[in-house]
């Protein structure tokens, strides 16, 4: 056996999301790429701001010497400045370089923090439905994942939080906006889970931290504003990258902050300067460190997903699928007219539309869609998706 155990029951376990791709690249080889709409991966189709191309153009033109060498672990200090300023600017609260880490993306932030505060055994808190690899990366650490469901809303319970929350549990993941449902957490709730956090702290002399996995930040709509966790929670973390709001997910470039006012702030810096070089990322990608430390307060075409959700919403209602309007982010999650998700995204296929099952984010009977492709493909998705709709019986 060349594989250990563990990796193979893992990798048969699998990510749906890629399982789907997989398959619809089977379905594009025997049909033709224009011939399948794929509504699976969340990869940007967009292209970056102009101002992004500027900046680049700009480093790439006038190179400074031994701007490709190691710098330290944490990331240039003064692109963790400029992370620093707009968080300050978003937020009111007062961070400064030396409470930013940069990362190779949000996924390496999320590994680096979860490997800096794990010991074996403990518990981390994640809200179904959630992103698939959360689990991938508690367990990376010998952490054990514990799942606490939404309400139909898909927000979390405040009575299931609390019953969740016990002697074990050092972590709880929050991801607003959400994928895979485009639901944005409001500051009243996430006033209540930092008041419940702390109220279990104070009962179990512990330190519970706050994991805010925030790739959609920027990418809210309907004029909503985004009520940072770092208000709520002194032992709050942000973990975020520029994937989706520069449209820069190859990059890998994003970046870790805590609190300021995080008792063990530098202790936890410390960590986390050291699992960023121990996991193997060593630094964050020096060019985009040096491209993104002037592009904080630059995003992607906010109005152009927010047209492509109401596209896609009024359709897809119109013809009687049942889903929560999504507030940011780029998915959708409606349930499926089926018990069997599995079965609801096969007959899918049939018409050459490929979505991803609930199950791959621990919400059977849903299906997750993106829309963060081109107008021509969320169009010629809208036939199987009517045929699939006709045929289970909606409307």
């Amino acid at each position: 056996m060349h594989m250990s155990a563990k990796i193979r029951q893992n990798m048969a376990a699998g990510s749906w999301i890629r399982r789907m791709f997989d398959e619809g690249n089977l379905l594009r080889q025997k049909y033709g790429a224009d011939k399948v709409f794929d509504l699976t991966l969340g990869n940007p189709v967009v292209e970056p701001p102009p101002e992004f191309r500027a900046e680049l153009q700009k480093i790439v033109n006038n190179p400074v010497p031994g701007m490709h060498r190691y710098m330290e672990n944490a990331g240039y200090a003064d692109t963790r400045a400029a992370v620093a300023l707009q968080l300050y600017q978003e937020t009111g609260v007062k961070l400064t370089a030396g409470d930013i880490v940069m990362t190779c993306g949000a996924a390496g932030a999320l590994n680096v923090v979860l490997k800096t505060i794990l010991n074996a055994g403990d518990e981390v808190i994640v809200f179904a439905p959630y992103f698939v690899e959360y689990l991938n990366y508690i367990d990376n650490h010998g952490g054990i994942p514990r799942i606490v469901f939404t309400d139909a809303q898909f927000l979390p319970k405040l009575a299931e939080l609390e019953a969740a929350i016990n002697q074990k549990t050092r972590a709880i993941i929050i991801d607003s906006p959400n994928n895979p449902t485009g639901v944005v957490y409001s500051e009243k709730l996430l006033k209540q889970i930092g008041n419940l956090i702390q109220k279990k702290e104070a009962l179990y002399g512990s330190s519970i931290y706050l994991l805010s996995d925030e790739p959609y930040r920027k990418l809210i709509y309907d004029g909503l504003t985004y009520p940072s966790p770092l208000l709520f929670h002194d032992k709050a973390v942000v973990i975020t990258s520029h994937s989706k709001d520069l449209a820069l997910p190859g990059e890998r470039i994003g970046y870790i902050a805590l609190h300021p006012a995080c008792p063990e702030k530098q202790e936890l810096i410390n960590g986390f300067i050291y699992c960023n070089r121990t996991l193997g990322f060593v630094n964050a990608p020096a060019l985009m460190q040096r491209v993104i430390a002037h592009l904080q307060n630059v995003t992607v075409n906010i109005a152009d997903y927010q047209q492509k959700r109401d596209f896609l919403y009024e359709n897809l209602t119109a013809m009687g699928y049942k889903l929560v309007r999504p507030q940011g982010a780029f998915y959708m999650f409606p349930a499926s007219p089926i018990p069997d998700d599995v079965a609801f995204v096969k007959a899918l296929q049939e018409y050459l539309v490929l979505a991803v099952p609930g199950q791959g984010f621990g919400s059977p009977g849903h299906f997750r869609i993106s829309y963060c492709c081109d107008q021509r493909t969320l169009e010629g998705a809208l036939e199987g998706l009517q045929k699939t709709a006709t045929r289970f019986g909606l409307k």
